[in-house]
This record gives structure tokens, sequence and C-alpha cells, in this order.
């Protein structure tokens, strides 16, 4: 089929093909990694970057990166305030309200996962993302932005809240991601009405 002079660099061709397939084998398709966070063992993918907690009510904290032209990563949260933190609902509202009414988009829905029952609230809209130390409570809208923020009961130990944040795009891309890490499943979510 080819010259055999041509041959080594025919050969050569393709291990460079082969060496550059195997580069461009994105992070996102290497093996999840099991972190111990709390009493939760998190099933997170290999390309979320963990970070130093910003305080001290943050059990842990992971950067994700950029997709689709976004230009800042998200963000994930894991809390635990020691079994309380306030009623389901009251959490809920909330992280309702830290999105601006005008344009929001609200689903809640309930599910469980092998370490206990959740509530996860899927907020979109525009964002009044927090700036500066908490106790300052300053923040900045943000349009086109996207939340899945879940509590997560643990049984014998209280409620823990992940809360994963950023632009639409981004947040989209993680969403299956987002349930796996909890080892929950999204096809047997139903939804969730809020008391009044």
């Amino acid at each position: 089929m080819f010259p055999s002079i041509h041959r080594p660099l025919f050969n050569l061709l393709l291990l460079a093909v082969a060496i550059s397939s195997q580069q461009s084998l994105s992070a996102e398709d290497a093996k999840p990694m099991k972190i111990k966070v709390g009493d939760l063992t998190l099933t997170v993918p290999a390309h979320w970057k963990s970070a130093k907690p910003a305080n001290r009510l943050r059990l842990a904290q992971f950067t994700i990166p950029p997709v689709g032209g976004d230009k800042e990563p998200a963000e994930l949260v894991v809390s635990f305030f020691g079994g309380s933190g306030g009623g389901v609902d009251a959490n809920l509202r909330r992280w309702i309200n830290q999105f601006q009414a005008k344009g929001r988009v609200v689903r809640t829905v309930e599910g469980t996962s092998r370490m206990g029952s959740y509530v996860l609230a899927d907020l979109k809209g525009t964002f009044n993302k927090p700036v500066g130390p908490p106790v300052q409570r300053q923040t900045k809208p943000t349009p086109g932005s996207r939340m899945l923020a879940v509590i997560l009961n643990v049984e014998g130990k209280g409620n823990y809240f992940l809360k994963l944040t950023g632009s639409e795009k981004t947040i989209t891309a993680a969403n299956k991601a987002f349930r796996t890490l909890i080892d929950a499943s999204i096809d047997k979510e139903k939804d969730y009405k809020l008391k009044e």
C-alpha cells in the first residue's frame, strides 16, 4: 500500500497520532475519586479540583473548570453544622432568595441516595453572588447563573449541605456529576413542594 521508503515515516506518523489521541483525552474522562468529607464519601470527578475552604463553615470546597465559553469556574461547597443548620424549607427559601425574582426559575425535588434522603433545589437566573467577607453580606448580581443545592440527611448524623454555583452552561454540564457525587439518580427524583 505504501512504498517501503515511506514506511518509517508512516510508522512515525501513526505513533504521533496515537500519542496525540491519548493526550487529547480530557481530564473529564479520568476515573472519579472517592473523597471522605465528614460522614460522607463523595464520588468527585477527577477534573474537579479540591481547594482550601474559604471559611470555617465549609468542610470542603472544589473548583469546577468552566465550559462552553464560560469565563469563571464554578464552585462546590460542602458544609455541616453539627446536625443542625435550620429546617429543609427554610434553607430552600434562603437559596431561592439568593436569586433575583425577575426571570428566576426554581425546581425542587427529593430523592434517596446510599448515604440518605435528600432535597435538591435547582435554580436559574440572576444570582446575588456573595463578595467579600460573609459578615459584610455584600453581593454582586450575576445574570446567567445556576445553582444546584442539596440538603442530604445522613441518619444519626444530621444534614449535610452541598451547593454548586456558577454560570449556567458549566453547572448544566456538571448536573449528572453532582448527582453522582452523592450516589443519587436524577431518574428516581420526585417533585418536592415547599410547605407554606
